[in-house]
């Protein structure tokens, strides 16, 4: 398991230097590497698992997995009900393929060296199993901080590590559009430079 490590934040606009062949390395290695890491659990997880295949998301310090289960047969069911029985087959789901997914999750945490956390959906009900919190560093200018002051002094959050969070989940809520085109832009940029100059 690497231990996380701390974000050492913008460089310096004096001091600062770009390498642009190092980070195009860096970003062909990383997808390689999700293709490999998504790859090996589409064949290591069961197949009568989930509907279809699980949304797979990874970084430096975790592997995500959040598989569909069937929905329940509800016909005529109130809203209450559905969810409750969303609730009890997630609940059924995860006692009953727990020591599989722990051995699973230590195979994958000594091949890729990540901690794993799964996550279902059924119906309209999601739930994550585990989570990994990792603490991130940063630097920040007075005006950006005054933006964490003033959610702190408002009660929004706890503390300026709590109101930093709490902008970062915002933006993830409001926007999943332009993250997923901009996610879909990198992948774009990505195969382009696999190519080469001589394109394909």
């Amino acid at each position: 398991m690497n231990t996380p490590q701390a974000d050492p934040g913008p460089a310096d606009d004096a001091t600062g230097t770009d390498n642009d062949t190092s980070a195009s390395n860096e970003n062909a290695g990383k997808a390689n590497a999700t293709e490999e890491l998504r790859g090996w659990f589409t064949g290591r997880l069961p197949g009568d698992w989930f509907t279809a295949a699980p949304d797979i998301q990874a970084d430096r310090e975790e592997i995500t997995i959040v598989g569909a289960l069937p929905a329940p047969e509800t016909a005529g069911a109130s809203d209450a009900e559905r969810a409750a029985a969303a609730e009890g087959r997630i609940r059924r789901f995860r006692e009953e393929t727990r020591s599989r997914r722990i051995e699973i999750a230590r195979e994958a945490e000594h091949k890729f060296r990540r901690k794993v956390s799964w996550g279902v959906t059924c119906a309209d009900v999601t739930e994550m199993f585990t989570t990994l919190s990792v603490p991130v560093m940063t630097r920040l200018r007075q005006p950006e901080r005054r933006v964490l002051d003033t959610l702190v002094e408002a009660g929004v959050a706890r503390s300026r590590s709590d109101a930093l969070a709490w902008c970062v989940r915002l933006t993830g809520e409001n926007s999943d559009a332009w993250l997923a085109r901009l996610r879909d832009a990198l992948r774009h940029v990505e195969e382009v430079r696999d190519q080469g100059p001589g394109g394909a």
